[in-house]
């Protein structure tokens, strides 16, 4: 018997750490331990055992009160649990001090030990009768689902009270029971009584107020090393696949976790919604499957233990979408801007250029056909050098734009490409094995490397550098290093911080190690997708 009962109440505490029943059951285990010890041989834990004989009947009001919460709500439950202690130990111990045997030295006395008795009985029967009072008063208050439940247990449990306080009694005297027959048939009783109280907690209404109490337990310790939100509503409502739904202000719409608009219309017919208020503003809702949760009822509860947690997701869902619409966006201006770059400067390259090469060649033509005047030849040979050095100028202004190479070739190419014309040695290395990239993460890095190798040449002193570019997984990383005299930090300079407003766009991360005497790193990652 002290088994179910260490059984039962194990697995209830593993399962609701937060309820109290779980030890409630635990300590009953112990009262039955220390009410068997009145079979010892030992005199001393004889009387122990003694004293402690009706200890189970307390701890039997006791979980009857305290069910299913393990917790006393009122001070009329805690007034009846404490008088049951005290009845059945406090003055349990005049009835083994002067009853048969005596106890603790004391020689019987027949008188003392039968007014014990009788005053030990009439406060037992008082706990007996206001532990009915109080559950018939918890019963009337009870919803339609929880009186279900409640009713049954409640009903065995007076019932069970009955068998072990009148039965001895009775049971011999009217129906000619046998003591032996009377113990187990007490024994029996208080070996169903865990057994009932797990039945009843595994019921609909009760269960759902258990998990409720558990939830509200858990909303009053957020951590993020817990379970999301809505995997413990899930737990608590027994439904796995409940969705918790955003209320959008800005839209008059709900979203998703993810931020994505949904329509109540689209949810499946199976299906129901009940609105999550704050300050009666709509702030979410609670979606969930009808055949998993039969009672509404245990949902709205939810809910209005939700409102204030549910703003605060809401608020971080929003945010997220938000963020991730600004990324969009940035994202689509910067290849906006890179998109019009490309586009002038391939125009500049293939037309205006292409028409000054043209005029230089029609004046070169011009030179040679004007040989024998000298005056028109010398105006020709200043119109070629003129328009060579405008040639030189535009195919400068188109590299400052978008280089040729890298349009043409890409990320790679034009890396070397820019590291060659360097007045200092620059080691190239590339860990890459595809060279395409997206245009826009080419653009952004070739713009950060030619703005480090620009600081490296007219800011660092340095005597060398090296340039690397690793493709890895979604990540594309770039990293210059010199041996320059180091300082660089972002908001020095602008370039800098220019470098590090382009990575950020893309979502990247940008980094700058950079010691005084020792050189600089500095390295981009940025994301693919």
């Amino acid at each position: 018997m002290v088994l179910i009962y260490v059984t039962v109440g194990l697995v209830a505490w593993d399962r609701r750490p937060s309820s109290l029943m779980g030890p409630l059951l635990l300590g009953a285990a112990a009262a039955l331990v220390l009410a068997s010890l009145g079979n010892s041989a030992n005199a001393t834990i004889a009387t122990v055992g003694a004293i402690c004989a009706t200890l189970p009947l307390a701890t039997l009001i006791h979980l009857l009160l305290a069910f299913p919460t393990g917790r006393l709500s009122s001070r009329a439950e805690r007034a009846v649990v404490l008088t049951g202690y005290l009845t059945s130990t406090i003055l349990q111990i005049p009835v083994v001090i002067w009853g048969p045997g005596g106890g603790f030295g004391v020689a019987p006395n027949r008188e003392w030990a039968e007014l014990g008795e009788l005053v030990q009985s009439i406060v037992g029967a008082v706990a007996f009768a206001a532990t009915v009072v109080v559950l018939t008063a918890r019963i009337r208050r009870a919803s339609s689902s929880e009186r279900r439940v409640l009713a049954p247990l409640f009903v065995f449990g007076v019932a069970s009270i009955a068998t072990l306080l009148i039965g001895a009694e009775v049971l011999p005297s009217v129906f000619g029971w046998t003591q032996a027959a009377v113990g187990y048939l007490q024994l029996s009783v208080l070996a169903l009584v865990p057994v009932a109280i797990a039945l009843a907690a595994l019921r609909g209404g009760i269960a759902r107020a258990s998990e409720l109490e558990e939830l509200g337990v858990w909303l009053t310790h957020l951590s993020t090393e817990r379970e999301t939100l809505a995997a413990v509503l899930s737990e608590a409502l027994g439904d796995p696949s409940l969705e918790l739904w955003f209320w959008d202000p800005h839209t008059q719409h709900y979203v998703d976790s993810a931020g994505q608009p949904v329509e109540p219309q689209t949810a499946h017919p199976q299906r129901s919604l009940i609105p999550v208020d704050l300050d009666e503003e709509p702030v979410g809702a609670l979606v969930y499957q009808r055949s998993l949760i039969s009672d509404p009822e245990s949902v709205r509860m939810a809910s209005r233990m939700l409102g204030i947690v549910l703003d605060r997701e809401r608020l971080t869902v929003l945010l997220r979408a938000s963020r991730v619409d600004l990324q969009r966006s940035r994202e689509r201006l910067v290849g906006v801007a890179d998109t019009e770059r490309r586009r002038i400067a391939q125009n500049l390259h293939d037309g205006l250029q292409a028409e000054l090469v043209l005029l230089g060649i029609e004046a070169q033509q011009l030179a040679h056909a004007a040989a024998d005047q000298h005056h028109i030849q010398e105006r020709a040979q200043e119109l070629r050098r003129s328009i060579d050095r405008s040639a030189a100028g535009l195919r400068a202004l188109v590299h400052d734009v978008m280089p040729p190479s890298l349009m043409q070739r890409g990320l790679l190419a034009a890396a070397e490409d820019l590291v060659d014309r360097m007045p200092i040695p620059i080691k190239v290395e590339l860990q890459v094995q595809d060279r395409a990239f997206p245009s826009a993460v080419e653009s952004t890095l070739y713009f950060v490397l030619a703005e480090a190798i620009t600081n490296v040449v007219k800011h660092a002193e340095a005597k060398e550098g090296a340039v690397s570019v690793a493709h890895r997984g979604s990540i594309v990383t770039l990293e210059i290093t010199d041996d320059g005299k180091g300082g660089a930090a972002l908001g020095a300079g602008s370039g800098l911080t220019g470098m590090a407003e382009r990575i950020d766009v893309l979502g990247g991360v940008l980094t700058i190690d950079s010691l005084r005497g020792i050189g600089t790193r500095i390295r981009a990652e940025v994301p693919l997708a």
